[in-house]
């Protein structure tokens, strides 16, 4: 069930990139991209999220830009500033979506001490659009097979929202509540969407990633030996495994000591049907 032994501070981003079957993740706190071929990249600043561009090419979001990244020869071009005018702000959860664009959300870097501080962007094709100020948490950025909804959260909202797409990926019309967990105590973080339309959400706080129908209904959980389950992603050979980080963030010694896979990456075969990622175009 642990894929990987390497604790993060912030596990964040899995990403299973399909033309290399391997898959890729982050340390935001760490400044570091991770893979389960053992290699590590080392940044000078925090990064967060990517999407495959080709195979031997990532879109990464850091806290400054959107950067091309040749897994290759480890060289960075970046591509657009990301709010690089704001030193109190770090990217967070990140996602390709269907029509070949990237979400990527913000958030101050003091987490929920920096109240609407972040904003949820997106990257097509050369533009970067902020489609939603005021975020404290970005989180749950995912997408329907059909490529017709995006879904995103604000974890101290407790809520995940979903919006319509047009057909170049772009919202229309007023996000609405998908989930609210709030009552429930639950802080939704990443999320990803099966080829059933099923979500799939990491709760941290809550040692699992559960499973809700496209109407809401809470189907099933897949439990974790971590309390802070921070992003799952589907992959392997037939994309059945689920893949999920997990962060130490906020656990004091003693915690650490009584949980100590927290931090760990972890995968569970045969969960269902993943969608394959989706490739950015730039």
């Amino acid at each position: 069930m642990i894929l990987d032994d390497r604790r993060c501070e912030l596990g964040e981003g899995p990403l299973w990139h399909p033309l290399r079957n391997q898959l890729f993740w982050f340390d935001i706190i760490g400044k570091r991209l991770m893979s389960t071929d053992g290699q590590q990249w080392q940044f000078d600043q925090h990064v967060s999220a990517a999407g495959w561009v080709g195979r031997e090419t990532l879109l990464i979001a850091s806290e400054t830009a959107l950067f091309r990244f040749d897994l290759t020869t480890g060289t960075r071009t970046d591509l657009v500033a990301l709010e690089a005018d704001q030193p109190q702000t770090r990217s967070n959860d990140g996602r390709a979506d269907p029509q070949g664009g990237f979400w990527i959300g913000t958030m101050g870097k003091r987490g929920d001490a920096d109240p609407a501080m972040g904003s949820i962007w997106r990257y097509y094709r050369g533009e970067l659009r902020r489609l939603y100020p005021n975020i404290t948490i970005s989180n749950a950025i995912c997408f329907t097979p059909d490529g017709r909804t995006a879904h995103f959260s604000d974890t101290v909202t407790g809520r995940v929202m979903r919006v319509a797409l047009d057909t170049s990926g772009w919202p229309t019309g007023t996000p609405e509540v998908y989930l609210d967990l709030k009552s429930q105590g639950i802080n939704p973080d990443g999320a990803v969407v099966d080829v059933a339309g099923n979500l799939w959400l990491a709760e941290w706080g809550s040692s699992r990633v559960a499973c809700y129908a496209p109407d809401g209904t809470f189907l099933r959980a897949v439990g974790f030996d971590a309390p802070n389950t921070s992003c799952p992603a589907f992959g392997g050979p037939d994309l059945t495994t689920l893949f999920c980080t997990t962060a130490q963030q906020h656990m004091t010694t003693a915690d650490r000591l009584t949980l100590p896979h927290s931090g760990k990456t972890f995968a569970v075969a045969d969960v269902a049907h993943g969608q394959a990622e989706h490739q950015v175009i730039l």
